[in-house]
């Protein structure tokens, strides 16, 4: 049984009072399987928040269903195994650190023991520790996220669903908490994160989905969207002719720079035979040849339209 099964999952909001409807989410249908790390990928507006918030309930679904753990959104059973950082989370800034993981353990009904056992080990896992008595309006962005994901983890759930964990954190802050995530991984917890962080995802995630303007363009493992994407080459040359240069531009998938005087070409591997003989054509001389793995960013960036974008009003 998936731990989120999504069919035909959509939603649709009034752009203007008597104007037509936009559609935030097309009919989305996909799963996320038990104890996988799933990264929710796409530009802004694609509809990553809007699914996340139908998942959680936060909003009603125009079309479809959604369900947790087979139960139907809102299920107050699968709501108790769920844990969630939204994308801006709000916490009464009054509060501590280790005040607001109190409060929120009393939300799961915990026990006074074992609120204050679950959130000294939550400030530690997250490096709030020494920030345990100071107030949430003393934190830094970075401390918000943190205690945000600590919040998500003190009712110890099997399913997390992050809306941009990683935001507002710097790069020692983001390998804390892809460290964490891993660690979580290897707990067998269930993992469903949306990101701008390419790089993390290429790290972290198990499968991914691809989401652009509310439509789901690209599903599967990571590891097979990679392989499938194909590799490049990467080859130096040097005396290369500008009719040479011109001649090599039109090879399909081809991209050209200077540097230091020599010319480095990156193209499909399966055209570098053909490069080759028209660069010797053109009196180049070969220097290097590397193979270069295509990038999630560069499967990303493929995937998802150039077109102008809109909010959800319909301005630029």
């Amino acid at each position: 049984m998936p731990v989120i099964e999504c069919r035909g999952l959509s939603k649709s909001f009034a752009a203007t009072i008597g104007k037509r409807r936009v559609d935030s989410l097309q009919p989305l249908t996909m799963a996320v399987e038990e104890h996988e790390v799933f990264g929710f990928l796409g530009p802004n507006g694609a509809g990553k928040t809007t699914t996340i918030k139908l998942l959680t309930g936060l909003i009603h679904a125009s079309g479809g269903e959604a369900r947790l753990f087979g139960e139907p959104v809102g299920n107050a059973k699968a709501r108790a195994l769920l844990g969630y950082l939204p994308e801006h989370p709000y916490f009464y800034d009054h509060l501590t650190g280790m005040e607001i993981l109190d409060y929120v353990g009393r939300l799961f009904g915990l026990a006074s023991h074992e609120r204050t056992k679950r959130a000294k080990r939550l400030l530690e896992r997250v490096g709030l520790a020494h920030a345990a008595d100071q107030r949430l309006r003393g934190y830094s962005k970075g401390m918000l996220q943190r205690i945000g994901i600590a919040q998500a983890l003190i009712n110890d759930p099997p399913l997390l669903i992050l809306d941009e964990p990683m935001s507002g954190l710097d790069p020692i802050g983001r390998k804390d908490v892809r460290d964490l995530m891993l660690e979580l991984h290897a707990e067998r917890k269930t993992i469903f994160f949306s990101t701008h962080i390419l790089s993390d995802v290429e790290v972290v995630c198990d499968r991914i989905a691809i989401l652009d303007r509310g439509a789901l363009v690209t599903l599967g493992p990571l590891s097979d969207l990679l392989h499938l994407a194909g590799t490049d080459v990467e080859i130096v040359l040097s005396g290369l002719t500008a009719d040479g240069q011109a001649a090599i531009s039109q090879i399909p998938g081809t991209s050209i720079r200077d540097s230091g005087g020599r010319t480095v070409v990156r193209l499909p591997q399966e055209q570098a035979f053909t490069m080759l003989e028209v660069s010797k054509r053109h009196g180049a001389s070969l220097l290097a040849m590397a193979p270069v793995r295509r990038t999630l960013e560069e499967i990303f960036m493929s995937r998802i339209s150039s077109a102008p974008r809109t909010d959800s009003e319909g301005h630029p």
